[in-house]
């Protein structure tokens, strides 16, 4: 148990909003819950959420230790390029699952992430990782995942206003004209599949920057850096497909492809403020072996 004092700097003030104010680890919904377990105190008398707080009330909370998840930590290699208090920020290998799944409780990011952070604060109270934003099973690359409340939230608001920069590479079929340009085009559940998305009339605003890194084999293929200007599910995959250059190997939204097992798509680069210093920083990560692999084949393919 964590026990907190505050005395109230300002009158009128709603009790979570000057809570979540004065501890910022604590989000309002997290005090709302203590206010309604008994554990926050306004000069000694238990109180509601919504109370007004007076200036020099004193104000007591306790907070529990975070609850063990039914999740289990499991001892997956990571690779780990950046970690602190708040964040830790891995280069996902292909093959491995975000988050778990019903039938599918282990073997996933989640569990690793629990094994590999041992100085986990919580989120909203529960022992575990807080994931704001997540890569498919078969895409490669860097993510950020929160390691407190206080750096979830930041997270997800640098996510809501756009301001987390997100780069992938990957190879296409085909060569998109013009070789720059903006794919502005809504994305929905595929109404005739609902398991795959698809752009339709009535789906979310959706916007994908891309640029032609370099042509390769004739002009059968290009290389292509993207950046998802909004974040739906599978964007980047249906935006090519739509726009008739699908990513080479995604067979879902175009065919399997012999120069690689999986979809050639790679989340290059990351770029978001810190949650606490609110400092920018960069990363980046290089194509992984069997993506790199395949365009040493296409390349020797054309040169032969």
């Amino acid at each position: 148990m964590r026990s907190i004092e505050l005395v109230a700097d300002r009158s009128g003030e709603r009790l979570d909003t000057f809570i979540a104010r004065r501890q910022p680890e604590l989000s309002r919904s997290r005090v709302r819950h203590l206010v309604d377990e008994g554990l926050v105190t306004v000069d000694g008398k238990q109180v509601k959420p919504s109370v007004k707080v007076t200036n020099g009330a004193v104000v007591a909370v306790t907070v529990p230790p975070p609850v063990e998840m039914e999740l289990e930590p499991e001892d997956i290699p990571l690779n780990i390029i950046y970690q602190d208090e708040n964040v830790i920020v891995v280069d996902k290998p292909a093959g491995l699952t975000v988050h778990p799944a019903p039938g599918h409780p282990r073997g996933t990011l989640v569990n690793a992430l629990l094994a590999a952070c041992p100085d986990l604060r919580g989120i909203g109270g529960t022992l575990r990782p807080g994931i704001v934003h997540r890569l498919d099973k078969d895409t490669s690359g860097l993510i950020v995942v929160a390691k407190s409340d206080r750096a979830s939230r930041a997270l997800q608001t640098q996510l809501k206003e756009r301001e987390v920069k997100k780069t992938y590479t990957t190879l296409v079929r085909g060569v998109p004209e013009p070789a720059e340009g903006m794919i502005d085009a809504p994305i929905g559940r595929n109404p005739k599949n609902r398991k795959k998305m698809a752009v339709v009339a009535n789906g979310r605003d959706s916007q994908t920057k891309y640029s032609v890194i370099e042509v390769l084999a004739d002009g059968k293929y290009a290389l292509v850096e993207a950046k998802p200007i909004t974040g739906r599910t599978h964007q980047i995959r249906v935006h090519m497909a739509a726009i008739k250059h699908p990513i080479v190997g995604d067979s879902v939204y175009g065919k399997r492809s012999e120069l690689v097992d999986r979809q050639f798509l790679h989340a290059s680069k990351l770029d978001f403020a810190m949650p606490v210093s609110q400092r920018h920083i960069e990363f980046e990560s290089p194509l992984p072996d069997d993506l790199r692999q395949a365009l040493v084949r296409l390349k020797s393919a054309s040169d032969s």
